[in-house]
């Protein structure tokens, strides 16, 4: 199985949460980085983000992701890809906003990797979901990439705009993944890549994309903040709340591992420390920030139910990353939060 240790990457929507720590990632680790974005005004941020790499950093416009041979251009000459690029919110009315740019756009980056990158790229990662992997039940369940979330595609088909926007969220991560793994079977004999594919569940920590006010931070981050810093749960919530999660530090650092590491091929990897419940981290923040609520004080981590969690065994044998805990990822964002001016302690 190939894998890229020096060369040139591709992220597609390079200006996402996510997206900005990977093209870190990339750079810091010695890789040249061509991301795409939608729009002009979307990469001037970014080129003066990333400005001290110089020529090791560049940007394309893709306007439209879901179009036939919208990577064409960007695919060449490239070593490997991260694609990032997909639409994550919980308010599509029609579940085709969110299914068809989730499927099309990866369609789309692996048509042109075929078409103009068949034996110049090497790998091809990609971001996805515990939202393919998980499925909400009654009982206490462990997950591991043997699983695949069959629940939501079949709420979305019977009940189609009535189903549950996480339903429809959730639809879109497992199709969209279940096409790049389609497409690979099918025409891995054609091509020198493979693909792997990184499967977080919620991803918290420091902000590094463009964004000028609390309200319009990506979702899993506005859950964060609404949680820990504007006190919009309730006690009760608080300590139900939760399920596992990821530094995004973390999960940037796993696509760079994803592409060094030849054993990564071909695997669906989940990526992710453990669970938690919304009050562990209201705990962290609490004892660096007292002005910040307490919130639940009868709160015992020992006696909290975890409705899912994930069997990491096969990241730990890939990756074996050192993450992040609570209290660090904690402790960062917030920091960030009090340098951007949203909160005073």
């Amino acid at each position: 199985m190939p894998a890229v240790t020096s060369g040139k990457v591709l992220v597609t929507g390079a200006n996402g949460y996510i997206a900005v720590w990977v093209v870190k990632s990339y750079l810091e680790k010695g890789f040249a980085v061509r991301g795409t974005v939608r729009s002009e005004s979307k990469a001037k941020y970014l080129r003066q983000l990333f400005q001290s790499y110089g020529d090791k950093f560049e940007i394309v416009i893709v306007d439209d992701i879901t179009k036939e041979g919208a990577f064409d251009e960007a695919v060449k000459g490239v070593d490997a890809i991260a694609h990032t690029a997909s639409p994550f919110h919980n308010r599509a009315d029609d579940p085709n906003e969110v299914i068809v740019p989730a499927v099309q756009g990866t369609l789309s980056v692996l048509n042109s990797a075929l078409k103009h990158g068949a034996q110049t790229v090497k790998r091809v990662v990609i971001t996805a979901s515990c939202a393919s992997i998980l499925e909400y039940g009654t009982t206490p369940k462990v997950f591991s990439e043997k699983d695949w979330n069959e629940r939501a595609i079949r709420e979305v088909n019977e009940k189609g705009k009535a189903a549950a926007n996480g339903d429809k969220y959730c639809a879109s991560k497992t199709l969209a993944e279940r096409a790049a793994w389609d497409f690979w079977n099918k025409h891995k004999s054609e091509v020198a890549w493979d693909v792997a594919v990184m499967n977080p569940p919620y991803v918290f920590g420091p902000v590094l994309h463009e964004v000028d006010q609390p309200e319009n931070l990506n979702e899993s981050v506005k859950l964060w903040w609404n949680a820990v810093v504007a006190g919009k749960l309730s006690n009760e919530e608080l300590v139900t709340v939760g399920s596992a999660w990821v530094d995004v530090r973390d999960l940037a650092n796993a696509h760079v591992l994803a592409t060094t590491t030849p054993e990564a091929g071909g695997e669906r990897v989940i990526i992710s420390p453990g669970v938690f419940k919304y009050q562990d981290f209201v705990n962290v923040a609490h004892r660096l920030y007292p002005k910040l609520s307490a919130g639940n004080t009868s709160y015992d981590p020992a006696k909290a139910v975890h409705m899912i969690s994930y069997d990491t065994s096969k990241e730990r044998k890939l990756f074996g990353i050192k993450y992040h805990t609570v209290e660090e990822t904690t402790r960062d964002t917030l920091e960030d939060f009090i340098k951007r001016g949203w909160i005073s302690v």
